[in-house]
C-alpha cells in the first residue's frame, strides 16, 4: 500500500527516548524540516505492479490531490489498468514513427503517411509528448490546419493518422485516453461533393480526342470503371479470348518516385463483365499498336522485376507516368473536348463514375457495383452513388407501367 509523505514535516523525535513525542491527545508531534517552505510539498509513494517504486510530487494546500492520485493508483493496480506514468512520456514522433514502420499497408500508402506525419503533424504535436496531448491540443492542431485552407477531405485523413496512432499507443497502455476522440473535439467530416456523371457526349468526345494511341483508355475507364493505374498496367493478357469478363490484375503506380507494378488498390484483383464494344476497341487497339512487354519492380522499387505486356504505352515504348499523362495527354484532350478549365472533377476517376452511373441507371446492385469497381465495402459505393440511383417513386412508376403494358399486350 502506497503512502504520502509530508516533506516539510516530521514526528518529533525525544533524544533521550528516541521515541516520537506525542502531545496531550497522543498524536505525534510535528516539528519543521530543512526544506520547510521551498519546494514540493507531498510525495505520493507506492509500489507499481512490477514492485518498483514510483512517486509524484505536490504542491502545499494539494493534499487532498495527493490522496485522490493515490486512491486512483491503488484502485487502477487491483482492476489491472494501471499506466506507466513513463510510458506515456514519449514523443508523440517517436512513437508515431514506430506505429508506421510496424504497418502492413502497401508502401505507396506508407509514403503517403509519412509525408501527411512530417508535413502537417510532426511541426505541431510530434515533440510533445503523448500524455501531455489534450483534446484542446487537438482542437488547437486542427484549427491550424483549417486556417492553412486544407480541403476538409484531407484534413480527415489526416486526423484518421493521428487517432490511428493514439488508439495504438492506448493498445500499448501508454496512455488511457485518445485525445481525438473527446467529445469536445469535431472531428472533420469530410463529406465528398455529389458526384455529377459526365453525359455520353463528353466521354465520346474525350475519346476522339484522346487519338489512336490513347482512346482505347475511355472504353476501359468508362465501359468497364478501371482506375488510371489500372488501365496503365492492364495487359491483352488479362482478357481471354472465349470470357465475357475482364481481369484486373495489377496496376503502375509510383512508390518513393520510381514506377512499380502493383495490386490494385485495397489489394484486391478483381474480375469486370466485358462489353462486345469494349471488346472490339482493344482488338482494334492492338492492330494498331501491339501490347509491349514492359519490365518494372513489383510492389516497390527493389521488388522482384515482373515483366507485363501492356496494351497503352508511350510513343517512347516506355510505361505511361500519371503526371506526365495527366498534364500533357489528359487535359489538353479534356479542352479540346471543350472543357475549358479541367478541374478535379474532370480527373480520369470521371470514367469511372460515368460507368457507375450507366449501370445504376440500367438497374445494377450496388453490390454487384461495388464489386465492379474494386471497393472494399459496398457502404462506400452506396455513400457515393446513392443519389445517382432511381428514386423510390420512379421505380413504383415504371413497375405499374410495365404491369398494365403486359395487360394491354394481352
Amino acid at each position: 500500500m502506497g503512502h504520502i509523505q509530508d516533506r516539510w514535516y516530521r514526528t518529533k523525535i525525544d533524544p533521550e527516548t528516541e521515541k516520537p513525542v506525542l502531545d496531550s491527545k497522543g498524536n505525534p508531534v510535528k516539528e519543521k524540516t530543512e526544506i520547510y517552505g521551498t519546494g514540493l510539498r507531498y510525495k505520493v509513494r507506492y509500489l507499481d505492479p512490477g514492485k518498483r517504486e514510483r512517486s509524484k510530487m505536490f504542491a502545499d494546500r494539494q493534499l487532498t490531490a495527493a490522496r485522490n492520485f493515490l486512491h486512483k493508483v491503488e484502485n487502477d493496480k487491483n482492476q489491472g489498468t494501471y499506466l506507466d506514468p513513463e510510458a506515456g512520456r514519449v514523443t508523440f514522433r517517436e512513437f508515431g514513427e514506430g506505429w508506421l514502420n510496424s504497418q502492413t499497408f502497401d508502401e505507396s500508402s506508407r509514403e503517403g503517411t509519412e509525408f501527411r506525419l512530417k508535413l502537417h503533424v510532426y511541426p505541431v504535436l510530434g515533440d510533445k509528448s503523448l500524455v501531455a496531448i489534450r483534446p484542446s491540443t487537438i482542437r488547437e492542431w486542427d484549427r491550424g490546419l483549417q486556417k492553412k485552407g486544407l480541403a476538409e477531405t484531407y484534413r480527415r485523413t489526416i486526423f484518421a493518422n493521428v487517432s490511428a496512432i493514439f488508439a495504438a499507443a492506448i493498445d500499448d497502455e501508454r496512455i488511457s485516453k485518445n485525445p481525438c476522440n473527446a467529445k469536445s473535439v469535431t472531428k472533420p467530416r469530410g463529406e465528398y461533393p455529389k458526384v455529377v456523371p459526365w453525359q455520353e457526349k463528353r466521354v465520346h468526345a474525350v475519346r476522339k480526342a484522346l487519338g489512336d494511341r490513347y482512346g482505347v483508355m475511355v472504353p476501359l475507364g468508362a465501359g468497364c470503371g478501371l482506375r488510371q493505374g489500372e488501365v496503365f498496367g492492364w495487359s491483352p493478357d488479362d482478357m481471354a479470348e472465349d470470357s465475357d469478363m475482364l481481369k484486373v490484375e495489377r496496376q503502375v503506380k509510383i512508390v518513393r518516385g520510381r514506377m512499380v507494378f502493383a495490386l490494385p488498390k485495397h489489394r484486391k484483383t478483381r474480375e469486370v463483365p466485358l462489353s462486345t464494344e469494349v471488346r472490339t476497341a482493344i482488338k482494334e487497339h492492338m492492330k494498331r499498336f501491339p501490347p509491349l512487354a514492359v519490365t518494372l519492380p513489383w510492389e516497390v522499387p527493389d521488388g522482384k522485376p515482373v515483366t507485363v505486356r501492356l496494351l497503352v504505352y508511350t510513343r517512347e515504348s516506355n510505361q505511361l507516368h500519371r503526371h506526365s499523362f495527366n498534364h500533357h495527354t489528359w487535359k489538353p484532350a479534356l479542352r479540346e473536348a471543350g472543357v475549358e478549365a479541367p478541374g478535379r472533377a474532370e480527373g480520369f476517376h470521371a470514367l469511372r463514375h460515368f460507368y457507375a452511373s450507366a449501370l445504376l441507371d440500367a438497374g445494377e446492385s450496388i453490390r454487384a457495383l461495388a464489386e465492379y469497381l474494386g471497393h472494399a465495402d459496398p457502404a462506400f459505393t452506396l455513400r457515393v452513388y446513392t443519389h445517382l440511383m432511381p428514386t423510390s417513386s420512379e421505380r413504383t412508376r415504371r413497375a405499374i407501367d410495365e404491369v398494365f403494358r403486359r395487360k394491354d399486350a394481352a
